[in-house]
């Protein structure tokens, strides 16, 4: 967490860059580093989904390029949604940590604690879904309890992260209720906020209900709307600008 902590405070940015990369293996190759180089000044960590390294023939080694290839500093969270536990799961968190590098990984915690904990590790970070973006999640089924699944899960994942200080959440931006929600249960814990740009959650109404007092905890994810873009660095940096212009503190 210190690393993306001390990047947040020198880049001034909230900023977090999806790579899910599309087109042919040549082309991919070609272009992951050229985004990277584009966006790492406007980036607080960069988030290669791993379904679209796997996809293709050379998918770990692309990965390790991917990590290779970010500026050092700026931390890297592999979207892997790891739903599996125990032993499973460590060598999941094996894969992501030894093999491929990466400083967090995103949990699926639908199997409870077992499934996350085995992300935990000094110097790492996880990220577990609470609320996503997507239309269909049974998240937002009401528990008999009258809470939603969603809201009983952040419950869960800040008792785990009071224990062991490494677990924030992962909470779509296209439900902004919720998310301020999940605020309010977890109001000490990072949020990684899928949801921005091509799916057409508001960066305002995020902002508002989900920053930290200093203008921290939330990482605005971004993948679609900059891989496309002509001028990848240009499209970071606008919105980068754009959420730094609803920040109580900028400093």
């Amino acid at each position: 967490m210190n690393k993306l902590l001390n990047r947040v405070a020198q880049a001034n940015t909230l900023l977090c860059v999806g790579l899910d990369p599309t087109g042919s293996d040549e082309d991919v190759t070609r272009r992951l580093p050229q985004v990277i180089a584009e966006t790492a000044p406007y980036a607080a960590a960069f988030k290669p989904n791993l379904a679209f390294f796997l996809s293709r023939g050379n998918g770990t080694q692309l990965l390790r390029q991917v990590v290779a290839a970010v500026p050092e500093g700026i931390p890297v969270i592999l979207d892997g949604k790891f739903g599996d536990i125990a032993n499973t799961a460590m060598h999941y968190a094996q894969f992501a940590y030894d093999v491929v590098g990466a400083d967090a990984v995103t949990v699926n915690p639908y199997m409870g604690a077992d499934a996350v904990l085995p992300f935990s590790r000094p110097g790492k970070f996880i990220f577990a879904l609470a609320k996503t973006s997507n239309q269909s999640a049974v998240q937002d089924a009401v528990l008999q309890s009258g809470e939603s699944v969603s809201d009983f899960t952040a419950k869960m994942l800040a008792d785990l992260d009071a224990a062991h200080h490494s677990i924030g959440l992962v909470a779509g931006a296209t439900d902004v209720a919720a998310l301020g929600r999940l605020r309010q249960l977890c109001p000490n814990q990072w949020f990684l906020v899928p949801g921005i740009g091509a799916q057409g959650g508001d960066l305002t109404a995020v902002l508002a209900a989900g920053l930290f007092a200093d203008g921290t905890g939330l990482l605005i994810n971004a993948s679609r709307s900059i891989w496309q873009a002509e001028d990848a660095g240009a499209a970071a940096r606008e919105l980068m600008n754009e959420i730094n212009e609803h920040r109580p503190v900028t400093a």
